[in-house]
This record gives C-alpha cells, sequence and structure tokens, in this order.
C-alpha cells in the first residue's frame, strides 16, 4: 500500500513510487505526478522515464523537478508553483522519502504568501519537518 501523505486538499508527499502506486494514485483522484529525484539517485528504483511513461499510460500528467545535494533554488521553487497551479486535481509530489518533495511544496507555498507556521504545521501533520527550510520559509513569506 501507497504510503501517500496529505499536505493539504490538493496535495499529498510520498517516498519513492512504482507502478503500483501510479494506479493508487490514480483512484485517490491524482491527475498530476511530480517527481523530486534526479535520475541515477539510485539505481534500483525506478527512474523518472519509467515513472513518466507509467503515469502517462494511466492518463496522468507527469513533470520532473529534481532536488539534488545542492538543495533548492528559487527556479525550483517557482517551477513547483506553475505545477501545481496547472494542476486539474489532486498532486502527488514524491522523492526518496518524501521529504524533498514537502520541503519544495513549502517553499512554494510561503513564495505565494501563505503562512509559515501554518505551513510547518500541515507539513508536521503528514509527518514532515520543514525546519531544514524555515529561514527560506521565513523569507520568502515576508516579501
Amino acid at each position: 500500500m501507497a504510503d501517500f501523505r496529505t499536505l493539504n486538499d490538493t496535495i499529498m508527499a510520498s517516498p519513492q513510487i512504482g507502478f503500483d502506486e501510479i494506479g493508487e494514485a490514480k483512484a485517490a483522484g491524482v491527475t498530476l505526478v511530480i517527481n523530486n529525484r534526479p535520475d541515477g539517485e539510485d539505481p534500483d528504483a525506478p527512474q523518472g522515464d519509467v515513472i513518466e511513461a507509467a503515469a502517462k499510460e494511466a492518463g496522468l500528467d507527469y513533470c520532473a523537478i529534481p532536488i539534488g545535494r545542492s538543495g533548492f533554488s528559487e527556479p525550483q521553487v517557482d517551477e513547483m508553483i506553475k505545477a501545481l497551479d496547472g494542476a486539474e486535481g489532486r498532486v502527488l509530489a514524491y522523492c526518496r522519502t518524501g521529504t524533498r518533495s514537502t520541503l519544495l511544496w513549502a517553499l512554494a507555498q510561503a513564495k505565494l504568501g501563505k503562512n509559515p507556521d501554518e505551513i510547518a504545521q500541515a507539513a508536521q501533520a503528514a509527518g514532515y519537518d520543514v525546519s531544514p527550510v524555515r529561514p527560506m520559509l521565513d523569507m520568502f513569506a515576508a516579501r
């Protein structure tokens, strides 16, 4: 069974997904899969092209916004905002554990003017800690 964790009404974060989770995502109302994991990070895990093909075969949209060892950048945050804004239904964002997906979602929410404390509470309720990017959350929210 998939480990989809609800961040809000429109987005869930998840650890690495495979073929079975694509069907579960579709059944959960997901229309867009966002891959936040760089290809090659784990050669044994399904790579982006495999997940993209499975998503498209299931009738889901797919986009990749990889977050590697160098961390988060503002262009990645802007890509996440654009992807979320263009989604017609629920979104499933995944990476190795779901943490990078949650942190990128949190940064996007802050840049859109959402309250950092509320963002942190939503992430915490899903089992994720946004403290590694809290200074960036506060910076984006203050703009």
